[in-house]
């Protein structure tokens, strides 16, 4: 009895010694108003504070709307460690979209992070690695579809190599965020098709400097056997990036650019098409789109900030299947016009912070270039004409 009661105390103790650590829980958040002028109806979501594209020629009435959507509350967790294993979150919800007349909440953020000495684990709802370094902006898209927009479950492991160079590796399942195909967006191209997206990626530090480069692999089945008839084919698209940021006193200056194949489900406008039948199903190929952007921002009580984007489809690397009626068969993100081939934007911004309330105000300038007629072989169009929106959007935000 005496060794059973020495050993029930040695175990008490050391647990109480793995979990010493004071855990912490931390809130942090903001509530946050816009006011916003649009000269034309736009494609745009969250009642639309999140602005997209314009619309096309028929479509040239302007808007104005005042809206509290998106305050944003969440909590840091840290202090849980087991023995050497340091281990805490990040819960994070908003008040997003309208049910009637109200907004509900919703959960944007849910991870746990386990850290060793070198290596860190991310498991949970997070940003997508492409889209986490963000454009100086105050508008509610940070940049789309300039910039990747994701947040999906995911696992993503981190290991230090050097106190400078850094290797990150992981994978993604799509939630919220999804791919399109011949059933509109659906998770089921990835949930049939077993293979989850795949990210690999470097980051390098050096003083003021911080690159990234790194890939996003896609594997998809848009044509399942969840439904009987349906062939089992499959489409594989590589999206290459590169980003850099330098920071020096009061100036940050920020670019990326991304190389996509398909890449919808980051919010870009692409996607991807049928180039021939095959025994098994179809041969697909992608469409292959260009977005960039650079941004800087100056100042701390006064700051002076801003964006310019640019985004252009270069068509996919083999022909498209004709159908019946003419058209080809290719599947284009649906989040605006599917005949956007190329677009523009800049967004020269002012703020002010006083303390920690900031009021800032922003003229954003988004040009799309909309195709005419039938898409070519390669997915582009002949003719075409521009489109410009003219947004200006005044925020007020208290950080807490």
């Amino acid at each position: 009895m005496k060794r059973i009661i020495t050993m029930i105390s040695a175990a008490a103790f050391l647990s109480a010694a793995a979990f010493a650590a004071e855990p912490k829980i931390s809130p942090y958040g903001f509530i946050r108003n816009y006011t916003v002028f649009d000269s034309r109806e736009v494609n745009a979501g969250t009642e639309d504070l999140y602005f997209y594209m314009p619309k096309d020629l028929e479509k040239a009435v302007p808007m104005f709307r005042m809206l509290s959507l998106t305050t944003r509350m969440g909590l840091n967790l840290s202090g849980f460690d087991y023995g050497d294993t340091k281990i805490g979150g990040t819960i994070e919800a908003d008040f997003y979209s309208m049910n009637g007349s109200t907004a509900v909440l919703r959960m944007r953020q849910a991870y746990v992070k386990i850290a060793w000495d070198d290596f860190s684990l991310n498991v949970g709802q997070a940003w997508h690695p492409m889209a986490a370094d963000m454009p100086h902006i105050t508008n509610l898209e940070t940049g789309a579809p300039f910039n990747p927009f994701n947040r999906s479950p995911q696992a993503m492991l981190t290991y230090a190599a050097t106190e400078k160079l850094s290797m990150t590796g992981g994978f993604i399942y799509g939630m919220q965020y999804l791919p399109t195909g011949p059933s509109g967006k659906t998770e089921a191209y990835m949930k049939y098709g077993l293979i989850p997206e795949i990210y690999l990626g470097l980051t390098y530090k050096d003083g003021g400097f911080m690159g990234k480069v790194g890939v996003d692999v896609m594997s998809l089945k848009p044509h399942t056997n969840q439904y009987p008839g349906f062939m089992e084919d499959r489409i594989t698209m590589v999206s290459p990036f590169l980003y850099g940021q330098y920071t020096k006193g009061l100036f940050q200056v920020k670019a990326k650019t991304i190389l996509a194949q398909g890449g919808e489900h980051m919010n870009l406008l692409s996607g991807y098409g049928i180039s021939r039948e095959a025994k098994a199903g179809y041969v697909y190929t992608p469409m292959r789109d260009w977005a960039s952007f650079i941004s800087f921002q100056y100042g701390k009580k006064f700051q002076v900030l801003g964006m310019i984007g640019y985004m252009k489809q270069l068509g996919t690397p083999d022909e498209l299947m004709r159908l019946n009626d003419g058209s080809r068969a290719i599947w284009i993100n649906t989040a605006a016009a599917t005949n956007i081939t190329e677009a523009f934007r800049m967004t020269p911004t002012i703020a002010w912070n006083f303390g920690k309330l900031t009021i800032s105000l922003e003229y954003n300038m988004t040009a799309a270039r909309f195709g005419e007629g039938a898409r070519g072989d390669h997915g582009l169009f002949e003719k075409s004409h521009w489109i410009a929106n003219h947004r200006i959007e005044q925020m007020v935000k208290l950080n807490f």
